[in-house]
C-alpha cells in the first residue's frame, strides 16, 4: 500500500519545522502570556504554554479544526477528520480510501490481548479494560524498536505514525470487545472491511441496528469528540509523555487514565445518569415547572446541574448543537431526549438568575449520553470508553505532528508558596 497519508505529511513537515525554528529565531524572546497567583493556584486555566495546530477552542466559537468549526463537519467520516487533523486539509477521494486501507488492514487485535482481558476480574470497570488493553499492545511498538536501534531523531516520526496507526485500527476492536465481555453480551464480534471505521465499531458492539442510525450516530460522535486543542487533560497529559520519548502507546494510556475522570470523559455519563434518574423520580414526562423546581432544589442543596458550564467555552458547545439536531431529526419523541431538550430551554435562565455559572449554557456531555441511550446503548459506566475511541484520534494526531517538529520535553517551572509571598511582598 503506498500510504498517502505517510507521503503527504513527510513533504509538509521540513516546511513546517523551518516556519517554527524562524519564528523562535526572530521572536524568541518576546513575551505573549503573563501568569498570575489566581492562574499558579487554579490549574494553569488560560495560560499560554504551548502550541497545538490540529484544532482550537474560542470562547465564542467553540472547537475549530484546522480552520473548520465542528458544524461544518459533522457529514464527514471520522477518517477523514483524522486526516484534516493531521494534514491540515480534508482528503480526496484516493486519500481516503488510501487511509481506510491501511487501517483495515491494520484492524486485528493480538490473541494476548484477547487473553488478558479474559484474565481480568468480569466487573473490571471498562476503562481499566479498555486502557489495560491498550497499554498491553506496546509490546509491538515500532517507535520504540526504532529509538533503541539508533534511528535518528529527525525520523521519528514515521514511527510514531506507524503506532498510531496501529492503535486507531485496533481500538474499535477492543473497545468492542470490552463492552461484550463486560456487560455479558456474547462473544467477540469480527470485524467488516467493508465497513468504515465507525459503523464498524457501532457493528462489533453488537446492537441491532436496522435502520443503520446507529452507525450514524457513532460517526456524529466520534468526529465530535475527535479533538479539543491541546490544553485539556488527556491531550496535554499525551503529549508530556510523548514529549520524553515515550511511544504512543504510553502515552495514549496515560493520556486516558486523564480522560477517565469525572472532570472530563467521565461527565458524559453523570449527565446521563442526572436524566435518568430525574425522569424516574417523576415516574413520568416531567412538566417545565416540574423540571424549573427539580433543578432549583438541586442548585439549594449544593449540588450542580451536570453539562452546563464548560472550562473554555462562553456559548453553547456547537457539538451539544449537532446532537441536538441530529435528536430533532431522528428521535424528538423519546422521552430521555425530551427532557435534555428541556434542561437546554430552561436550565441557562436558571443559573443566570441564580448567579450559579460564568457559562450557564450547555456542552457536549448534556447531550450525547442520551443519543446512545435512545440505540440501545444503556450501560452508563462504558459511555468514556466511546468518547476515548474517538478522542484518539487527535490525541494521535498531536503526537505525531510533535515528533515531525522534534517538539522539546515539556518542563515547565514550578514555584514554591514562599516564592508567591514574597512576590506579593515585593
Amino acid at each position: 500500500m503506498g500510504n498517502l497519508l505517510k507521503k503527504k505529511l513527510s513533504s509538509l513537515l521540513p516546511a513546517l519545522r523551518d516556519e517554527a525554528k524562524s519564528i523562535v529565531k526572530e521572536h524568541g524572546t518576546r513575551n505573549i502570556s503573563e501568569v498570575t497567583i489566581d492562574q499558579l493556584y487554579g490549574g494553569m486555566r488560560g495560560v499560554k504554554g504551548l502550541v497545538c495546530d490540529t484544532s482550537e477552542v474560542g470562547l465564542d466559537t467553540g472547537l475549530i479544526i484546522r480552520g473548520i468549526p465542528i458544524l461544518e463537519l459533522t457529514d464527514k467520516l471520522p477518517e477523514e477528520v483524522f486526516y484534516l487533523l493531521l494534514i491540515g486539509e480534508l482528503p480526496n477521494a484516493e486519500e481516503l480510501k488510501d487511509l481506510q486501507e491501511e487501517l483495515s488492514a491494520r484492524a486485528a487485535l493480538p490473541q494476548y490481548v484477547i487473553d488478558m482481558l479474559n484474565a481480568l476480574p468480569a466487573d473490571t470497570h471498562p476503562m481499566v479494560m479498555f486502557n489495560t488493553g491498550v497499554l498491553a499492545m506496546e509490546y509491538e511498538s515500532e517507535f520504540r524498536k526504532a529509538y533503541s536501534t539508533g534511528a535518528a531523531k529527525g525520523n521519528l516520526w514515521e514511527f510514531m505514525l506507524e503506532d498510531c496507526l496501529n492503535i486507531i485500527a485496533r481500538v474499535p476492536i477492543l473497545a468492542a470487545l470490552v463492552y461484550r465481555k463486560r456487560f455479558n453480551k456474547g462473544d467477540m464480534i469480527a470485524p467488516d472491511k467493508n465497513l468504515d471505521w465507525a459503523a464498524n465499531y457501532a457493528k462489533m458492539l453488537g446492537i441491532q441496528d436496522d435502520n443503520g442510525k446507529l452507525a450514524d450516530l457513532m460517526r456524529l460522535y466520534m468526529v465530535l469528540h475527535s479533538d479539543h486543542e491541546g490544553g485539556n487533560v488527556s491531550a496535554f497529559t499525551t503529549y508530556t509523555v510523548g514529549s520524553a520519548l515515550s511511544d504512543a502507546y504510553y502515552a495514549i494510556s496515560a493520556g486516558l487514565n486523564g480522560l477517565a475522570g469525572p472532570l472530563h470523559g467521565l461527565a458524559n455519563q453523570e449527565c446521563l445518569n442526572f436524566i435518568v434518574k430525574m425522569r424516574a423520580d417523576f415516574g413520568h414526562s416531567p412538566s417545565d415547572e416540574e423540571v424549573k423546581d427539580y433543578c432549583n432544589k438541586l442548585l439549594a442543596s449544593g449540588r450542580v446541574i451536570p453539562g452546563y458550564g464548560h472550562a473554555v467555552l462562553r456559548v453553547t458547545d456547537p457539538r451539544f448543537i449537532a446532537f441536538l439536531e441530529f435528536g430533532n431529526k431522528y428521535i424528538p419523541n423519546d422521552e430521555i431526549f425530551k427532557i435534555v431538550k428541556q434542561l437546554f430551554e430552561l436550565v441557562p435562565q436558571i443559573l443566570i438568575q441564580q448567579g450559579k455559572a460564568k457559562d450557564p449554557w450547555p456542552n457536549v456531555d448534556a447531550g450525547s449520553g442520551s443519543m446512545l441511550y435512545h440505540y440501545g446503548l444503556k450501560e452508563h459506566e462504558y459511555y468514556t470508553v466511546v468518547f476515548s475511541v474517538s478522542r484518539i484520534l487527535g490525541m494521535s494526531a498531536q503526537l505525531i505532528l510533535a515528533r515531525g517538529m522534534n517538539a522539546s520535553i515539556v518542563r515547565p517551572k514550578s514555584v514554591t508558596t514562599k516564592f508567591v509571598k514574597k512576590s506579593i511582598q515585593a
